[in-house]
């Protein structure tokens, strides 16, 4: 049986080496979110907790129809807003962004639906109503109930290295048709794609995969 000494000497390192894999599991693997609005109802809820794969960005490109999270591009949030705290808890939040477990409220992120890449045509709308990727109109089944693909109309084709993103919840997203006027166009740079959002965790009654939409993933690749 170990000594009560050689325990205590222990624990220390077992913090240390859970940190360590924390930090490595945060920069290369998988980063967990919180959804903080309705933007991409019906397919996340507010309160929903997501593992977004962070890992396979390194070896595939973002896809049309792929859910992901991606740093603020172009302040489309706005300036954060500072709390004041207590000092230990303010030590105590600081640690845990650190290691992951809580998001750095400095380093904000949006999560959205990629609908264009790199060279791709996007418009609305065609005269039924539906989006056009590259000429061809798209079936969204994960729109909001009762929303339209787009209330405001857009023709934009994608840079390389850029994506087109917009919620699912059109009529209660500030996505990619509303910062046009923006540096990048209202487009997201692929840098500042932090992974995709492949798995909700939380809550229990809407834990699933995030599937991407058909039509999108059958739109042919502009060269």
């Amino acid at each position: 049986m170990p000594k009560k000494g050689s325990l205590l000497r222990e624990v220390p390192i077992i913090i240390v080496a859970a940190l360590v894999v924390s930090v490595i599991v945060k920069t290369f693997l998988i980063h967990f979110f919180y959804i903080p609005s309705g933007s991409m109802q019906n397919t996340l809820q507010i309160g929903d907790r997501i593992a977004v794969n962070k890992f396979a960005t390194f070896f595939s490109e973002i896809k049309r129809g792929e859910v992901v999270v991606f740093k603020d591009p172009a302040n489309w949030l706005g300036t954060a807003p500072t709390t004041k705290e207590n000092v230990v808890v303010g030590k105590i939040k600081a640690g845990l962004e650190w290691t992951g477990i809580l998001p750095d409220p400095a380093k904000q992120y949006l999560i959205k639906r990629t609908i264009g890449v790199g060279g791709d045509h996007v418009v609305c709308c065609d005269k039924q109503g539906y989006l056009q990727v590259n000429g061809i109109s798209i079936h969204e089944p994960y729109i909001f109930t009762g929303n339209n693909p787009s209330d405001s109309k857009f023709d934009v084709t994608v840079p390389k290295g850029f994506i087109w993103v917009m919620g699912d919840h059109r009529g209660a997203s500030a996505d990619s048709r509303f910062h046009t006027e923006d540096s990048h166009k209202g487009m997201v740079p692929l840098k500042d794609v932090v992974g995709r959002a492949e798995f909700i965790i939380w809550p229990f009654n809407h834990i699933g995969f995030l599937s991407a939409g058909k039509d999108l993933t059958k739109v042919p690749l502009v060269k």
